[in-house]
């Protein structure tokens, strides 16, 4: 009952912001760059945030200390992006903000000391800025990849089912009963985006819930479940560094972006990353992690190499 009503308040909350915003005129104005071609509210993440925040006063005593406090340090990027997506900042305030919430982070978890790799394992304080740096990416990289309808909602989905089936965490859940409230109206033809509010929080948090443990060989389930995510958007910056290209200007070169140009509705590229999603997800289920990582990376540059193949890079 605890997770139908937050899904339903999920409904409301999204519908409100929706109006409100609609109300205001705090619209995305499309451009050419743009993967829609008209006006439409954002912000609509800010649902997702306060159903998440509610779940984790309610299930206060299934959440450890250490884990419970760095969740607070996202409060301040909700904050300064939500005023973002009211009013643009300069992404010099951004990143600082994000930095400071990142080393807040790190220090209520007690900082990183171990990462496993099953075969090997990595220590030392050096981890900490490995894990600082990865935090900024992952905040921003989720920011990146919400460029069309449904996408970041349901990676968020999938996110939460696998915090809730591998590590036994409530929010998982919580994570998915708010972001499928936000769906309902996120979905092609969106009604209302998802926003810097939803998209940079969202990332923040994941990374804090993965680094929050990185042992037995934890961090290979976070690689599998948020591949499409990470190797798009680390691959897409790399290729757009060494092609002298201006890293902070906005873009359509993500795969996801290149395989809307060739003809790909919102709802088929975003029904496909589910499908991959749940495929690997059951694999995790039932096979080692780590075997798991090695097919699904693989196959995720396959995917990129067909990409590529439909849609050059550098067109």
């Amino acid at each position: 009952m605890i997770y139908l009503g937050l899904f339903l308040l999920s409904v409301i909350l999204t519908y409100s912001i929706r109006e409100y915003t609609l109300k205001k005129s705090i619209l995305d104005i499309p451009n050419e760059r743009s993967s829609h071609s008209t006006p439409t509210p954002r912000g609509g993440g800010l649902s997702i945030i306060i159903i998440f925040y509610i779940g984790v006063f309610i299930f206060r005593n299934s959440i450890e200390n250490e884990l419970f406090f760095a969740l607070f340090t996202a409060l301040p990027i909700a904050f300064i992006s939500l005023v973002d997506d009211i009013r643009p900042l300069s992404s010099k305030i951004r990143l600082t903000i994000q930095a400071g919430s990142s080393i807040l982070a790190l220090y209520f978890l007690g900082g990183v000391n171990v990462i496993d790799f099953s075969l090997f394992q990595l220590s030392g304080w050096w981890l900490n800025i490995i894990a600082f740096f990865s935090i900024l990416w992952l905040t921003n990289l989720y920011n990146f990849l919400d460029g069309i309808d449904g996408y970041a909602g349901s990676q968020t989905v999938i996110v939460g089912l696998g915090l809730f089936l591998f590590f036994s965490n409530p929010l998982g859940l919580v994570l998915v009963v708010g972001s499928l409230g936000f769906l309902l109206f996120n979905w092609h033809k969106a009604s209302i985006f998802m926003g810097d509010v939803g998209s940079a929080t969202l990332g923040f948090i994941v990374a804090i819930l993965i680094f929050s443990d990185t042992s037995n060989e934890n961090i290979y389930i976070w690689f599998v479940l948020l591949s499409l995510f990470w190797i798009d958007a680390t691959v897409t910056l790399v290729r757009r560094y060494f092609n002298n290209e201006s890293i902070g200007l906005a873009h359509r070169k993500h795969a996801y972006q290149r395989l809307t140009q060739v003809g790909w509705s919102h709802g088929k590229v975003v029904l496909f990353s589910i499908v991959f999603n749940a495929v690997f997800l059951l694999l995790l289920i039932f096979f080692e992690s780590t075997i798991v990582f090695i097919i699904n990376i693989i196959i995720v540059v396959c995917i990129l190499y067909w990409v590529e193949r439909k849609k050059s890079f550098e067109c």
